[in-house]
């Protein structure tokens, strides 16, 4: 369940405040948001340092929470990719980076705490097989991965 469900008597400035403890103990924190359909996951608080948010969908919390403090982590410590490039991921995963079109669209509360400027990258996992979410042979039975964004490298990520 998640904290704003376990806290009914709570504001949004509670968990705002919740977030802000996180980021200054962590560098970052991880929202999941729960979905039947398509569940995913950002970062809030790279921002702050310079960097691009990070997005993963289709996968379940705990996958998407280890994802994303791995990427986050080899951001801060090696170098931020650009949308386009490819990474090995942990457990032989491989991924591609998309720059998110319209943060504001899904990353509310990164936005609602580090301002209208946030850029974020999407990480867009491969399945099993090597396939990704733009082949016709993507995950096969299994759930989906929404790409929030257009393949490649894009001209506006340049500004950052």
């Amino acid at each position: 369940m998640c904290w704003q469900c376990d806290h009914p008597e709570a504001t949004r400035a509670d968990y705002h405040d919740v977030l802000r403890r996180t980021i200054r103990k962590n560098g970052w924190a991880v929202q999941f948001v729960e979905s039947d359909r398509n569940p995913f996951a950002y970062t809030i608080g790279l921002h702050a340092a310079g960097l691009p948010e990070l997005l993963v969908t289709g996968l379940s919390p705990d996958w998407s929470m280890r994802l994303l403090n791995t990427v986050a982590n080899y951001l801060i410590r090696e170098r931020v990719p650009a949308p386009g490039d490819t990474m090995q991921l942990p457990d032989g995963w491989q991924a591609e980076f998309v720059a998110v079109a319209a943060p504001d669209a899904h990353m509310g509360l990164a936005v609602e705490l580090c301002g209208p400027e946030v850029r974020a990258l999407q990480i867009v996992w491969r399945d099993k097989h090597g396939h990704s979410p733009w082949c016709p042979e993507f995950n096969k039975g299994g759930g989906r991965q929404p790409v929030l964004g257009v393949r490649g490298p894009q001209a506006y990520w340049k500004s950052l």
